[in-house]
């Protein structure tokens, strides 16, 4: 995909624009060699440049004794059918190519064993293809989570035994640790043990301090450094550019081997840097990665972008076979494949869905809040000297974090350690903080569940300091999310949600212990019994935060219950995730994801976003009433040099062919880059084509004068069924034409000759005017 590590110079998260305003990164985007000047926002439609072509790409036959060009399906000439960079793929064309293909090996197949072999071969390429990609997936997620686990702990110590064991796994087989410090052995070291010697006193705490902030700023400055020289595509979550991705957009280099490679390396150390940050969003990107690139083993695939695009079913065996491979790998330990593993062992009650509710609420208000002040945050990036260093805000927002996070133990730790830590049900053994409960005579019953009891001091303390991690998450991740360095939200949002769940959870066991005899808790939580689970609420209050952030609803309830296993919390977990989306869309529409497609400028059609307006095609189709008229060949009055005429004064993608000027009777759509590279080919490779030769487009070549140079038939290369539509149709129809076929431009008709034509940016353009934004924020041409 990419040919070298300088394709995709463009500096993600910027709308490509920030390319030409003088920014610190190159100013252009090469593709394949040649450089491409995005800086040309004309405002006359250039299609959404997309050159597929479907059927045969003959450049048919000549007369006058020259030797016939070959057909190009036969001997296909390079590029025919292929796409340019931050350009629209054609759905439906691509769709039809790969029925022919299909069609022509279903034929073949019944002729011999040969070719029998061949299509039970080419059947089974999308399940090993499948196959391949929940391997390699799941081989980088394990790796990944093992390196950022291991290096994490680097920050505080280093293990005696091996400097490659982290904390947990170097304590692990020492006989020396109590079961009160099981995280104290005599085998890691901390920086200060190793330098001053001793891990008391002031001394010692300001040199782990020390190092702490250290390590923090060397990780995250080599992150941003790899990202900035190597692939610029890597940084941020990579979902808002997925999505578009999907949708059928063509961003060069954004799934390719360095991408990949420099994500993958650069997840590791962001996340092991402390920033407020999670890898689940960054993951997404490294399997596309994954996908994209084994795709080019199948020519099935590696031809066809739509083909490339469509693997939902096939996903959950990828899935599948992804999860075979993280069990085997075990990253987090425990034989599991969930990272938040949790057993509540007393049911909740219908009164507790109140609380829950309120966590919704919250949820709801501080997605909201995050998407308006993440999004601030990042426009001002684009659009003051902020986004001209790169490199110094991501230190610079490492130094503050490490500074402000070491002080207190639930910032210090990461965030992944911390939310498993408030999702955890107090037992009878747990050394933690959380747990230091007064001890109340237990009896112990048939279930492992110990009463509600009074809060002891630790308890105290562990909520005042996980009241001031809430505050400095939230404020935190507002900027952490969009850095150049690879940053996913899941885990940051989770976090925010788990500390308030939390606090929540132990003030409503605390009022259930005091105060048994109110109404609320009369009937249900009498003394000594175990009502309220704190764990639980930590549980739906990450799940409320991470749906007013992403305003996910079902697959979040769906990852919410597979991250922890707890099945029969689905009903709480639903009353929180659907009231946060309620409330935060009341205050937003937008999810953070599509907050990001609008404010990079991508070309992406939203399903769920309705269109409201009266208007009609020829409210938007260009030309308007002013312009020019549309420009257009003619099927077979024009000669090579004025089609190079044509194609050298104006920018358009493709031009719609025609009978005739005067008759304007539309006969099919053919793409600019297939018109250039046909020409090309045939002067190369067809004795006798010169400027005066003339190009037809009609089935059959007209006698030709006899000293005329040799014709150029280029049928081969023109859509014979492009979309139209009148000039009457509703916008509101058009709109939905262009989402459900996923098209790239569309012709405008009256009585069925040609008027106009709308592509899927004059679209956007439109819907942007229609809600009062500024409608150049479409930045793709």
């Amino acid at each position: 995909h990419s040919g070298g590590k300088m394709d995709n110079t463009g500096y993600c998260g910027e709308s490509f624009n920030s390319l030409q305003s003088g920014t610190s990164d190159e100013d252009m985007v090469e593709i394949a060699g040649a450089t491409l000047d995005i800086s040309s926002t004309d405002d006359v439609p250039p299609l959404d440049r997309d050159y597929g072509s479907g059927g045969s790409y003959g450049v048919g036959d000549v007369p006058n004794g020259v030797p016939k060009l070959m057909d190009l399906l036969d001997e296909p000439v390079p590029g025919v059918g292929t796409y340019e960079d931050f350009n629209t793929i054609d759905w439906v064309r691509e769709k039809s190519k790969d029925r022919d293909r299909h069609r022509e090996i279903a034929t073949k197949s019944k002729e011999s064993t040969l070719a029998l072999m061949k299509s039970i071969s080419d059947a089974f390429s999308g399940w090993l293809l499948m196959l391949l990609v929940g391997l390699m997936a799941g081989a980088l997620a394990g790796g990944i989570d093992i390196s950022a686990h291991w290096m994490t702990d680097l920050k505080e110590g280093v293990c005696l035994n091996g400097f490659w064991f982290n904390h947990e796994h170097c304590c692990w087989n020492s006989n020396e640790t109590t079961f009160q410090e099981r995280d104290k052995c005599p085998n890691w070291k901390s920086w200060a043990e190793l330098i001053v010697g001793t891990n008391d006193g002031p001394f010692a705490y300001i040199m782990n301090y020390l190092m702490y902030v250290c390590w923090a700023l060397l990780f995250s400055f080599l992150a941003v450094s790899l990202v900035r020289a190597f692939a610029p595509y890597a940084c941020g979550s990579g979902i808002p550019e997925i999505k578009t991705i999907l949708s059928g957009f063509i961003i060069r280099g954004y799934l390719g081997k360095w991408t990949l490679m420099i994500k993958t390396i650069t997840l590791v150390l962001a996340v092991s840097s402390g920033l407020s940050l999670g890898k689940e969003g960054p993951l997404v990107h490294v399997a596309c990665c994954c996908g994209n690139i084994l795709c080019h083993l199948f020519t099935k695939y590696r031809r066809n972008e739509a083909k490339r695009r469509e693997t939902l079913w096939r996903s959950f065996f990828a899935a599948l076979v992804a999860a075979f491979t993280l069990r085997s790998i075990n990253p987090f330990g425990n034989s599991r494949l969930v990272l938040f593993y949790v057993e509540f062992h007393s049911p909740w009650h219908l009164l507790e869905l109140i609380p829950f509710v309120l966590l919704g609420i919250f949820g709801g208000i501080w997605g909201a809040f995050f998407i308006r002040a993440n999004i601030a945050w990042c426009r001002r990036r684009k659009t003051t000297r902020l986004g001209h260093y790169p490199v110094l805000e991501v230190l610079v927002v490492t130094a503050v974090t490490a500074l402000l996070a070491f002080p207190n133990s639930y910032t210090r730790m990461s965030t992944s350690e911390l939310i498993s830590e408030l999702f955890n049900d107090c037992g009878l053994l747990d050394s933690s903080q959380l747990c230091n409960y007064a001890n109340v005579s237990v009896t112990k019953s048939s279930s492992d569940a110990l009463p509600d009891r009074p809060a002891g001091q630790d308890v105290y303390t562990a909520m005042w300091q996980l009241s001031l991690a809430l505050v400095f998450k939230m404020l935190i991740t507002v900027v952490t999310f969009g850095m150049k360095v690879p940053s996913g939200l899941f885990i940051p949002s989770m976090a925010v949600g788990a500390i308030a769940g939390r606090l929540l959870g132990v003030g409503m066991e605390q009022l259930a212990y005091y105060h048994h005899d109110w109404v609320i808790f009369r009937g249900w939580c009498s003394p000594g019994a175990d009502c309220i689970t704190p764990g639980l609420y930590a549980m739906v209050g990450a799940t409320a935060c991470l749906g007013g952030v992403t305003r996910m609803t079902v697959s979040l309830v769906v990852i919410m219950f597979e991250l922890t296993g707890g099945l029969e919390y689905i009903v709480p977990l639903m009353a929180a995730t659907m009231t946060s989306k309620w409330v935060a869309d009341a205050l937003g529409r937008e999810g953070i994801y599509e907050a990001h497609i609008r404010l990079n400028g991508y070309p992406f059609l939203e399903s769920k976003e309705e269109f409201s307006h009266k208007t009609l095609a020829m409210d938007v189709m260009r030309p308007r009433r002013s312009d020019p008229p549309l420009s257009v060949i003619t099927q077979d009055g024009m000669s090579v040099e004025e089609v190079e005429s044509l194609i050298a004064e104006t920018s358009y993608s493709g031009f719609p062919v025609v009978v005739s000027p005067e008759s304007q009777r539309l006969v099919g759509f053919v793409q600019r880059r297939d018109l250039v590279i046909s020409i090309e080919n045939a002067r190369q490779r067809q004795e006798g084509v010169v400027s005066a030769s003339r190009i037809f487009f009609t089935e059959y070549t007209p006698p030709q004068p006899p000293n005329s140079p040799p014709p150029l038939k280029l049928r081969g290369i023109m859509d014979l069924s492009p979309f139209t539509v009148t000039d009457h149709t509703a916008m509101d129809i058009v709109v939905d034409i262009f989402r459900k076929l996923g098209l790239r431009q569309c012709l405008v008709t009256h009585n069925g000759r040609l008027l106009g034509i709308i592509t899927k940016k004059d679209i956007l353009k439109h819907m942007a005017q229609m809600a009062n934004r500024d409608p150049d924020s479409i930045l793709f041409n």
